[in-house]
C-alpha cells in the first residue's frame, strides 16, 4: 500500500453516470498493471483480487501484496471473511488506500465454502449483516457486497440484500448464477432484476459480459446501474471501449505496464495468452506456451506482432 488521499468518490460516480463499467475481482489477474490498463479502455471501477481478511490484518508481509498508486482510482479492495472483527480490522488498515471495500459473498470454490467464506455467505443473511455492520462502524469508506443468487430460493437472496441495505451497504453486485453452476451456463437475468427491484441502492450485474452487446442486453433485461466483467476483460481488456477483440495497441500498452509494475513472468504470460488467443494459430500457441522467461516473451511479441517494450 503506497498511496493515500487520492480517493475518488464511487458514490458520486454512481450519481453522475447512469451506466457504470467494472473490472471484476480476479485471483492473480486484477492487479495493478491490469487495473491501469482497463481504465484506459472505458472501465470506471476496478476491483483487486480477493484478499483473506484474517491474513491481511495479521501479516505485514501479506499486506505487501496490495499496492496502489495515483493512477489506480477508483479501486475497490475485496475481502473474504467470516468473522466481523477480522473484516473490520482489515478494512481499517486498507481504508486510507482504497475507494471502496467489498465483502466477497460469491466465490464458489469448495475450499472457500469449507472456510465459511465466499458463496457460503450468500446463504447466510445474518452473517453478512453482522460483517457489514462491523465495517460501517469502523471506517467511512463505502462498502459493498458481491453475491451469487441462492441455489434454490430467491426469497433468501432478497432477504440477504435487504439486510445488507439496512446495515448501510452502499451498493450490491450480483452474479446471475448460483455456486453450483458452471461459467458456461446461462445467466439468470430475472434473478438479477429481482435484486435490483428489491433495494434502493445501486446494483451491479456480473456474469456473461464479453462484449458491448452483452452489456446492453444486461441493462435492457435487468435495469441495473452497471455491469461487471471478468473473463470478458481478460480476453479483451478493450471490450468496454467497443473493440471486438484485443487491439495490438492494447497488448503493447499492457506489456509496458506489466514490465513497469514488475509483473511476474507467469502472470504476464497468462494475460497475453488470454489477449492473443483469438489471433494465435495452433502452431504459434504451442510455441508461446513453451516460453519461460520475460525476455523470451518480449522477443516473441517483437517477432510475431512488431510489439516493442519501451522501457
Amino acid at each position: 500500500m503506497v498511496y493515500e488521499n487520492k480517493r475518488q468518490s464511487i458514490l458520486q460516480l454512481f450519481d453522475d453516470k447512469p451506466r457504470i463499467t467494472v473490472c471484476a475481482p480476479m485471483v492473480r489477474y486484477s492487479k495493478g498493471a491490469f487495473r491501469e490498463l482497463v481504465r484506459d479502455y472505458g472501465v470506471d471501477i476496478a476491483y483487486t483480487p480477493m484478499i483473506l481478511a484474517d491474513v491481511f490484518k495479521s501479516s505485514a508481509f501479506a499486506r505487501q501484496d496490495y499496492t496502489t498508486n495515483s493512477s489506480d482510482c477508483p479501486v475497490v479492495v475485496q475481502f473474504a471473511a467470516h468473522d466481523p472483527a477480522d473484516l473490520a480490522q482489515a478494512a481499517e488498515l486498507v481504508a486510507p488506500f482504497a475507494d471502496g471495500i467489498d465483502l466477497n459473498c460469491g466465490c464458489p470454490q469448495k475450499w472457500a465454502y469449507k472456510e465459511r467464506i465466499g458463496a457460503y455467505l450468500s446463504e447466510r443473511p445474518e452473517a453478512v449483516q453482522d460483517m457489514v455492520r462491523a465495517v460501517k462502524s469502523t471506517v467511512s469508506v463505502p462498502c459493498s457486497v458481491k453475491i451469487r443468487k441462492h441455489p434454490s430460493d430467491m426469497r433468501k437472496t432478497v432477504e440477504l440484500v435487504r439486510r445488507a441495505e439496512r446495515m448501510g451497504v452502499d451498493w450490491i453486485t450480483v452474479h446471475g448464477r448460483n455456486r453450483h453452476q458452471k461459467s458456461t451456463e446461462p445467466i439468470d437475468y430475472e434473478a438479477i432484476r429481482l435484486v435490483k427491484e428489491s433495494v434502493s441502492i445501486p446494483v451491479l450485474a456480473n456474469g456473461g459480459v464479453f462484449s458491448t452487446s452483452d452489456a446492453e442486453a444486461m441493462y435492457d433485461r435487468t435495469a441495473v446501474n452497471g455491469v461487471m466483467s471478468a473473463r470478458g476483460l481478460l480476453q479483451n481488456p478493450a471490450l468496454f471501449a467497443g473493440y471486438d477483440q484485443t487491439p495490438l495497441s492494447c497488448v503493447e500498452k499492457y506489456v509496458n505496464l506489466a514490465i513497469a509494475y514488475g509483473t511476474s513472468t507467469f502472470i504476464l504470460h497468462h494475460h497475453l495468452m488470454f489477449m492473443l488467443e483469438s489471433v494465435m494459430s495452433s502452431v504459434e500457441r504451442r510455441t508461446f506456451n513453451c516460453l519461460s522467461s520475460t525476455p523470451a516473451i518480449l522477443d516473441h511479441l517483437a517477432s510475431y506482432y512488431g510489439i516493442e517494450c519501451n522501457l
